[in-house]
């Protein structure tokens, strides 16, 4: 053999492959050569099988030390959901460099004017107590003179809270006719008071309390009865109440219609859904996790109780007439609203946010420093779009506040495809960055609107009041019962987005439903905060204009 033979399969020289050098010396009949060539075989598959073992083996170990690190970020969840705080904020600190770029520090900002010194209750009506000394006391403990009594005295307030539960006797006066014409009235008696619910006898204070108190406050209503049996030594049966907010339903069936035709409406809006247990049995449907939606825009917020958290429940929502930007997060029950091209969907930046900050904190030290720095970015987006709303009534300064904005934006990209394109960088860095990269048109619809916000807080903030209720109350146990829940929190949020008093305008709506016999008002001009007088906005708002501690 005149070329030496690559163990490859290919020869090193002469340019014939080492696999035609040998079968031409067998052919030639040489056993010297035959026997070689065997052995050759023999050893240059055995050589292949130990490469292929070792790389499968590589893989194995690779797979398994991500698994092990996989296993390890959920521990650390598990403990941080168990032992650690409930909020991510201030936990993003590189080390050694102190707070984070482009976060505020906490208390009043320096520059902002201050509210002043409250006085609490300022508006309420005094009541007068004078307080003296008792008759010896007036003298002098030596010598008996009398005190001279002063013109002024020292005053201070002290906020009281009474509420006292009461009985109204409704006497309806009687009279019998004394005349003597032909077909006598009878006995005429006075009307008496308008009444929500024929045979009720609850009166609207009643249900206003109930309500307020259910589902802008998240007490259950076991909760509220005991601490009127113990405060007020008044008893009302569970049922009757139960049985009283049941044949409340349809009075509110007009309002939650108005609020959803207004909210269609808008160009922008909050979308988000959160669990909601209904314990009623369904047909098609396994188990009583329901799902309560909530769309909110400028000047409306509806809750939505659904069965499915499919992407059919928002289609139906926003059906053919709606256009405009959705802001949500990046569940996929949304995406299909791009398919008809009315709905553009803005994603949350808060939400890529704490991708990198569960890296931070869960995918240990070797990973932390990265994602900080991503965190660290996503700050700078947050304080140049600050900076940038701050100056819109100023062109210039907006176009080069915009120009920079758009430069960090860039550079973000550079930088994740460029991570991207780093094969060290694997497991969920690369997970999370793969889904940047797949969000980004949506993630950067604020860009071009700067009336959208970079994140979805909005609807999540509005979520909480439920949460909270369904912890506190465990969802509902009928399928009407979570629909009165969905519309109640859809009046109130709205109510207060409109800076209106609750309280005020739910005891006016039933009052007004109790003088048309127990039914919706025909008109809801006077209750729509769209359609409303400014004298009636700042007559159903002027308990809360001020701030709560003076109020």
């Amino acid at each position: 053999m005149d070329a030496a033979v690559d163990w490859s399969g290919e020869q090193t020289g002469g340019g014939v492959a080492a696999d035609g050098v040998w079968a031409a010396a067998a052919a030639g009949g040489c056993p010297q050569c035959r026997s070689f060539k065997v052995k050759a075989d023999l050893a240059y598959g055995q050589a292949r099988y130990w490469h292929a073992q070792h790389a499968r083996a590589v893989e194995r170990e690779a797979a398994l030390t991500a698994r092990i690190e996989e296993l390890q970020a959920q521990l650390h969840q598990s403990e941080r959901r168990l032992f650690g705080e409930k909020s991510e904020r201030s936990k993003s600190k590189v080390a050694g460099k102190g707070r984070l770029q482009g976060t505020r520090p906490r208390g009043q900002q320096r520059g902002a004017a201050g509210h002043g010194r409250r006085r609490r209750g300022e508006q309420r009506p005094a009541v007068e107590e004078l307080w003296d000394l008792d008759e010896p006391q007036r003298r002098c403990a030596r010598c008996q003179r009398p005190y001279e009594r002063l013109d002024h005295t020292e005053d201070r307030e002290i906020l009281e809270v009474e509420v006292r539960a009461h009985r109204r006797v409704i006497r309806r006066q009687r009279y019998r006719p004394t005349c003597q014409c032909p077909a006598p009235p009878g006995i005429v008696t006075a009307p008496g008071p308008a009444k929500l619910l024929a045979k009720g006898s609850l009166g609207i204070s009643v249900w206003v309390a109930v309500l307020i108190d259910k589902y802008l406050f998240q007490r259950p209503t076991y909760r509220w009865l005991a601490d009127l049996r113990l405060t007020q030594g008044v008893a009302i049966a569970q049922g009757t109440l139960t049985d009283g907010l049941q044949r409340l339903v349809p009075l509110f069936a007009p309002v939650r219609e108005a609020l959803v035709k207004k909210s269609l409406q808008a160009q922008h809006w909050h979308a988000d859904e959160t669990g909601w247990p209904v314990y009623v049995k369904r047909e098609g449907k396994a188990g009583h996790h329901w799902q309560l939606w909530v769309f909110q825009s400028r000047d409306a917020v509806v809750f939505q109780l659904e069965p499915t958290r499919a992407g059919k429940v928002p289609q139906a929502y926003f059906g053919e007439p709606a256009r405009g930007i959705l802001s949500v997060d990046r569940c996929s029950a949304y995406k299909g609203l791009r398919k008809s091209g009315r709905i553009v969907l803005a994603y949350c930046w808060a939400h890529v946010r704490r991708d990198f900050v569960r890296i931070a904190r869960d995918w240990g030290a070797q990973r932390q420093h990265w994602a900080e720095g991503w965190v660290e970015c996503i700050g700078e987006l947050y304080r140049l779009n600050r900076q940038r709303l701050r100056v819109r009534g100023d062109a210039p300064a907006f176009a080069v506040a915009d120009a920079e904005l758009r430069g960090a934006v860039e550079r973000m990209a550079v930088w994740r495809e460029a991570e991207l394109a780093n094969a060290e960088v694997g497991g969920i860095a690369r997970k999370t960055l793969k889904s940047m990269a797949t969000h980004w048109t949506g993630l950067v619809v604020f860009l071009d609107h700067p009336d959208v916000p970079m994140d979805n807080n909005t609807a999540e903030r509005t979520q909480r009041t439920p949460v909270v209720g369904r912890k506190n109350y465990y969802g509902s146990g009928a399928e009407w019962s979570g629909k009165l829940a969905a519309t109640m929190f859809s009046l109130f949020q709205t109510l207060l987005l409109w800076k209106l008093h609750p309280r005020l305008w739910l005891h006016a709506y039933l009052d007004a439903c109790a003088h048309n016999g127990g039914r919706p008002p025909t008109d809801l001009s006077a209750f729509l905060p769209w359609e409303m007088s400014a004298p009636r906005l700042q007559q159903m708002s002027a308990r809360i204009a001020t701030h709560p501690d003076s109020s």
